[in-house]
């Protein structure tokens, strides 16, 4: 029986707690943004929330850093995590750290064994979409000369963007917003080929199971074949050598031939 190591535990029950501090922090990310007219009070709960987030996954770093045996090995395999801890320390920006958020999320996600490879693409589809919406919404809203002003056409030209149509009704015009758009695209790009790639491997995986499983049936058959084939063999010599008289052994007398009479003495 496999005995959990200590960081394995903490990732174990951790997961569930920071899963759900994702989701307040993505809801604190858009209240500001879907509703610009919010009061201060609501903003400064929304920009807590959001630091508070960050600070909890970033202790989460640091506690599994200590948890683990070695310690340069673990930051050397997962320098996203690391990223993803001190990008909002060098610029405190909202775009900063909703990107650090995300790594850390899907750094978490494709820990638990338990999650396929089909929810997380389709998780991470939706994650795009919803952050990358927003994203854009908040550089191009106000932007002079733009044509994303509402949440639909934002979303609307994320979804023309992750899957590369690009009808052009809708297009960002600052820098960032244009960063933003190569991001979805090359994001977009990534997951169409992980899920064709999952059907490929997965028909892949189907045919060799079919193929195995009809070699397995013809070694079967010829070694029934086999067998009885010397079952033959045998049966056959088994005749034979009951057939034919043993050497050295006499004949019976004739059937219908009577024995000579015996003289009188």
């Amino acid at each position: 029986m496999k005995v959990q190591t200590a960081q394995a535990r903490w990732e174990e029950r951790t997961q569930g707690p920071l899963l759900g501090l994702a989701v307040a922090f993505a809801l604190a990310y858009a209240v500001p943004i879907v509703a610009p007219d919010a009061g201060d009070a609501v903003r400064r709960i929304c920009l807590v929330t959001e630091w508070a987030v960050w600070g909890a996954f970033a202790l989460d770093y640091v506690v599994r850093l200590s948890l683990s045996p070695g310690k340069w090995s673990f930051v050397r395999s997962h320098p996203l995590d690391l990223l993803a801890v001190v990008l909002p320390l060098l610029r405190p920006l909202q775009l900063l750290r909703l990107v650090s958020t995300l790594l850390l999320v899907g750094r978490r996600a494709r820990t638990a064994p338990q999650v396929q490879l089909t929810t997380y693409v389709g998780g991470a589809v939706i994650g795009l979409l919803m952050f990358g919406s927003l994203a854009v919404l908040e550089v191009e809203r106000d932007a002079p000369g733009g044509n994303i002003k509402t949440l639909g056409d934002t979303v609307w030209w994320s979804f023309t963007t992750m899957t590369t149509v690009g009808y052009g009704d809708h297009s960002p015009t600052t820098g960032l917003g244009r960063v933003l758009a190569v991001g979805l695209m090359l994001s977009g790009i990534a997951l169409l080929g992980v899920v064709t790639a999952n059907i490929a491997a997965w028909f892949i995986s189907r045919f060799d199971r079919d193929d195995a499983e009809e070699r397995r049936q013809t070694a079967a058959i010829e070694l029934l074949t086999e067998e009885v084939r010397a079952l033959r063999a045998q049966v056959s010599e088994l005749t034979s050598g009951a057939a034919a008289p043993a050497p050295g052994m006499r004949e019976g007398p004739s059937v219908g031939t009577a024995p000579a009479p015996r003289r009188p003495a």
